[in-house]
C-alpha cells in the first residue's frame, strides 16, 4: 500500500476484485487518513441534504457504504433504520464496529443487489460513484429497491457527471419516468486538504 495519496491508489483499481482487495488493505487505517491528509467533507454534507427530504423513520440503504462514516452521520442526526452494502468485506467489518447498522451486506454496485423492488424509502452513496468505482448503470439498481415516492441521494464529480456516463443516465431515466430531480447542491470541496482540486455536488431524486 502507498504511503501517499491512497485515494488515487484504489481509483486506479483495474477491476472490481483489485478494488476491494485494496480498500480490504486500508480498512483499517481508511477513517485516519482521510481525517488527518483529506478532511473528508463528504459524508456530513451528503447527510445534510438527505435530511430535507427524508423523515426520520425512514429505511435507508448506504450504498457503498465502506466504514461507516456515512451510517455515523445519519445515526447521529435521528436515523436508525440503516443498512449497509459494500464490495469490500473488511470495511463492512469497519462498519460493523459502529452498531449504526441494522443490516450489513457484501455486494458490488453495478452489480444486481440482493434486495426486493422498494425495499428501501431512500438510498444514499457517498464517494461511490466515481472514477474507477461504481459505474452510472448502479443507478438503476438503486431506482429498482427504492420504493415510490423515496429519494436517492449521491454525490457526484462535475466531471465524471459530464464524461462517466452519468450525464446520459440520468437523463434517461428521467425520460423514462423513473425518477424526477429535486435539487443539485453547488459544487463543494469534498477533500480540502489533500486534493483541494476536487469537487463534489450532492444529487437528489425523487423516484416515479
Amino acid at each position: 500500500m502507498p504511503e501517499e495519496n491512497k485515494v488515487q491508489w484504489v481509483y486506479s483499481s483495474r477491476n472490481n476484485q483489485e478494488l476491494e482487495e485494496r480498500y480490504d488493505q486500508w480498512a483499517s487505517g481508511y477513517e485516519a487518513d482521510l481525517t488527518r491528509d483529506f478532511d473528508y467533507l463528504g459524508p456530513p454534507r451528503a447527510a445534510e441534504v438527505l435530511s430535507r427530504h427524508v423523515p426520520k423513520d425512514a429505511r435507508i440503504l448506504d450504498a457503498g457504504a465502506g466504514t461507516g462514516l456515512v451510517g455515523q452521520v445519519l445515526a447521529g442526526l435521528g436515523y436508525g433504520n440503516l443498512t449497509a452494502v459494500d464490495l469490500s468485506q473488511g470495511m463492512l467489518e469497519e462498519s460493523r464496529g459502529k452498531n449504526v447498522y441494522r443490516e450489513l451486506h457484501q455486494m458490488v454496485m453495478g452489480e444486481p443487489l440482493d434486495f426486493p423492488s422498494g425495499a428501501f424509502d431512500a438510498a444514499i452513496s457517498v464517494g461511490v460513484l466515481t472514477v474507477g468505482h461504481a459505474p452510472a448503470n448502479s443507478l438503476d439498481e438503486l431506482v429498482r429497491v427504492t420504493k415510490q415516492g423515496g429519494h436517492i441521494v449521491f454525490t457526484l464529480r462535475p466531471d465524471v457527471y459530464e464524461t462517466g456516463g452519468f450525464k446520459e443516465k440520468h437523463a434517461a431515466l428521467e425520460a423514462e419516468g423513473k425518477w424526477r430531480h429535486v435539487e443539485t447542491t453547488e459544487q463543494f470541496q469534498t477533500l480540502p486538504k489533500g486534493e483541494p482540486d476536487v469537487y463534489h455536488q450532492v444529487w437528489v431524486y425523487r423516484v416515479m
